[in-house]
């Protein structure tokens, strides 16, 4: 006698499982004396994919608040952008630094 491990009245239910959003985090520029506005431009524009007016608003906060956000990207991401600035930033001798914060 073969056995069947559901009964007639058995209900199967699905398993739900919600995929988790991964958390982000913002990528900020900060201010110093030294870097010039259009290094800032160029590293908005080459490493964060910005227009040519989004680079300058951008640069602007910088500038004028003393920081500016870049972008907001999974950490991976973030970290990797983060690391891509303070290597042009060194090859070019200019201290930008570059932070993240999670949104």
């Amino acid at each position: 006698m073969s056995q069947n491990p559901k009964s007639a009245g058995d209900t199967l239910t699905k398993e739900s499982s919600k995929t988790k959003e991964p958390p982000l985090f913002k990528v900020i520029l900060l201010n110093d004396d030294y870097t010039t506005m259009e290094f800032v431009i160029s590293m908005l524009q080459n490493v964060f994919r910005k227009s040519q007016e989004e680079a300058q608003q951008i640069m602007m906060s910088v500038h004028q608040n003393g920081r500016g956000i870049a972008g907001i990207y999974v950490r991976e991401i973030a970290e990797t952008k983060i690391a891509i600035v303070q290597q042009l930033s060194r090859r070019e001798e200019f201290p930008l630094k570059c932070i993240m914060e999670p949104e």
